[in-house]
């Protein structure tokens, strides 16, 4: 396995992140042990989760990941050497079974992480990410902003910063990032903490693939600049660039199949874009998979890459990436395919 610091944070995480919002939905408890056994056996110390999984987001399934997590880590000696990341659920009305009302006020940031807490069987949160904004952005890869005059929304960041800065204080997180945000609202963070004498975020976690590279647009330049790397969720884009869909080896469990409504990934245009990248794999006898994955993980702007598996299989190729090289000449083929069709799949 490779390492890196976390931004400014002094926490040494492997460069691939074993991601989980299928515990509890696709995967059961058992197999979600045995991914995460096997994810630490082969270096992974870097997890991620939230209080919404599993996803799809259900009343039946909320917080089932945390739940699988904790009781993983309950018969552990080394909660101190896993680094675990988990995020405060945004504003959404048809989530309202997980808190009402879902806000990042202090009193829903400290309901919440509580609520994590008490499910992963731990006393403290090594990255506490807030899910998504309040406000209404182009979140999720969208990649287009829609001004809404009439938005309810009033500027909260210092209650926000200030309420996860006193949770800092209090020992039940150690750091805290961002999700799906924007680059004005990962700047404005940092600019409130710098002028108030608070912690700001450490990491921004958004989707970042073959298909999106949205965040290169303006995120990218503020992530080096300000040493808030990505953790690059959706490396696969729902498993679109591994070539299963594209060889007909997939099956009717796959993300995919199961929940056409979550995937951004399903029309026909961003198919057949996504088997030119598989073409330039196949062409350099690399696997699909491991050069989508080493491609996202070899960025400089990128901290970790969040992997998610439903077999054991997937997991070992997965993680396998790690050792994977591309050259040159795969890079100047990702590229011309990049200009030809930039970010079709927001």
């Amino acid at each position: 396995m490779k390492y890196t610091i976390l931004g400014n944070t002094g926490l040494k995480v492997s460069k691939i992140c074993l991601g989980t919002m299928t515990f509890g939905e696709q995967n059961t408890e058992k197999e979600a042990h045995e991914q995460l056994d096997y994810a630490l056996a082969q270096g992974i110390n870097f997890i991620d989760t939230a209080e919404l999984y599993s996803v799809p987001g259900r009343k039946e399934t909320q917080g089932s990941t945390e739940r699988f997590i904790g009781t993983w880590l309950k018969r552990r000696p080394d909660r101190d050497k896993i680094i675990l990341a988990t995020k405060i659920t945004g504003p959404n009305a048809g989530l309202s079974y997980i808190r009402d009302p879902l806000n990042f006020s202090g009193e829903q940031i400290t309901k919440a992480l509580d609520g994590s807490l008490k499910r992963l069987q731990t006393d403290y949160i090594d990255l506490y990410q807030l899910h998504w904004p309040e406000r209404k952005v182009n979140s999720f890869g969208q990649l287009g902003f829609e001004y809404d005059k009439d938005e309810q929304w009033e500027d909260n960041f210092l209650e926000i910063t200030e309420s996860l800065n006193e949770l800092l204080n209090q020992g039940k997180i150690r750091h805290w990032g961002v999700s799906n945000e924007t680059p004005w609202g990962l700047m404005h963070y940092l600019h409130i903490a710098e002028k108030h004498g608070l912690k700001g975020p450490v990491s921004i976690q958004n989707p970042y693939n073959l298909l999106n590279r949205s965040f290169e647009v303006g995120l990218a330049e503020v992530s080096i600049r300000e040493n808030v790397p990505l953790l690059a969720y959706s490396p696969l884009a729902f498993g679109l660039l591994s070539g299963k869909y594209h060889d007909g080896s997939d099956v009717s469990k796959a993300r995919i199949r199961m929940f056409p409504k979550l995937s951004r990934y399903s029309s026909d245009h961003i198919f057949e874009i996504a088997g030119k990248y598989i073409n330039i794999a196949e062409k350099h006898g690399l696997s699909p998979a491991g050069m989508a994955l080493v491609y996202v993980n070899t960025r400089p702007f990128v901290c970790s890459t969040i992997i998610g598996s439903t077999t054991m299989k997937q997991l070992v190729e997965n993680i396998d990436s790690i050792d994977v090289n591309i050259s040159g000449d795969v890079l100047n083929e990702i590229e011309e395919v990049h200009k030809m069709c930039s970010n079709p799949a927001p």
